[in-house]
């Protein structure tokens, strides 16, 4: 009890803020912006918004934005000058040379940077104009920058998201909570991707696509990590049930009292009808709880990989994580 209360107390604070959407007068585009020029997700996002005729996707279009980019990361340095030159020359985007230059165009911003490290000091500048924030994958480097993101976006009243394109399948989610067939769910064993990035949990680069869809079943609530000794993730929910998470091709088992069922992966498409949606409403489909908790999901893994394969409580991480933020703010006021 003690710990649900902890976990409870430690969420609440966060929690998503009250809907504030970019809405437009009828007829009139919504002005999309991009942070983070170095991952092909800049060119599939920009060409499935900006050619929405229907759907959500229609009236929002990608007008703006600004290269960034990680000096230090070959992944993101070696492909920005490309994906720029896509933008400018294929879709007629206009680049611009700062954050700052960027919000007085547009209207909503997608935060795309393929590195996570810088991903709090990016948010920070258009939670404050009070722009609508999609960040994608992985919505940070560590969890005290997670946490700081949402308390940000909470304090200026800003929707804010983060999310995998993995997570939105309608039958993987159509599995949250159980179903008749299967009964209450009991486990769920994920397997996915993991190719581990500089400055970055393990987990927290390619891995955490696998741990979205992982959450999308069993949501919030996991309370102890165990990275075993063969390589399986073992998380343990509150009320007892167990979430797994393994490399290999991505799959979702769901055990539940009655039988079991698969999941499916999600893709680009519904992802970005999500991201449109959330634009126009103010709502976002991932709460910030969630996010948090999967984040810490990740890190707890991680210390339990390099502590000898021992459990690591939740509440222990997202302890260290607020000490970190409390001697930023410190350090800070000084």
């Amino acid at each position: 009890m003690q710990r649900r209360l902890f976990i409870l107390l430690t969420v609440l604070f966060v929690l998503s803020a009250p809907a504030v959407s970019a809405e437009k007068k009828e007829g009139e585009i919504l002005r999309a912006g991009m942070i983070g020029l170095d991952t092909s997700h800049v060119v599939r996002f920009t060409d499935i918004i900006n050619k929405a005729d229907e759907g959500p996707g229609a009236g929002v279009e990608v007008v703006a934005a600004y290269p960034g980019g990680s000096p230090d990361l070959p992944i993101s340095a070696d492909r920005i000058d490309g994906f720029t030159k896509t933008l400018r020359e294929k879709y007629q985007v206009e680049i611009v040379d700062s954050i700052d230059e960027l919000l007085k165009r547009v209207d909503v911003i997608l935060l795309e940077s393929v590195d996570g490290r810088p991903h709090l000091e990016q948010a920070r500048p258009v939670i404050e104009a009070g722009k609508p924030l999609f960040i994608d994958k992985p919505i940070a480097a560590s969890l005290a920058d997670t946490i700081e993101i949402f308390e940000l976006a909470r304090k200026h009243k800003v929707p804010c998201f983060s999310s995998s394109s993995l997570r939105f399948n309608d039958k993987l989610r159509s599995l949250r909570g159980g179903t008749p067939e299967i009964g209450k769910i009991v486990r769920c064993d994920v397997t996915g991707t993991i190719n581990p990035l500089k400055g970055h949990p393990d987990l927290a680069f390619y891995g955490i696509h696998g741990i979205e869809m992982l959450f999308t079943v069993m949501g919030s609530g996991c309370k102890t990590v165990t990275w075993q000794q063969d390589g399986l993730v073992k998380g343990e929910w509150e009320d007892g049930r167990i979430g797994t998470f393994a490399k290999g091709s991505y799959q979702v088992k769901v055990t539940g009292t009655k039988g079991t069922a698969e999941g499916g992966r999600g893709s680009y498409g519904p992802l970005i009808t999500e991201i449109c949606t959330f634009f126009k409403t103010g709502k976002p489909p991932v709460p910030a709880e969630e996010t948090i908790n999967l984040f810490a999901f990740i890190v707890a893994a991680q210390k339990s990989k390099e502590n000898g394969n021992v459990p690591i409580e939740i509440r222990d991480v997202v302890a260290e994580a607020r000490q970190v933020i409390e001697k930023r703010s410190k350090k800070t006021a000084q």
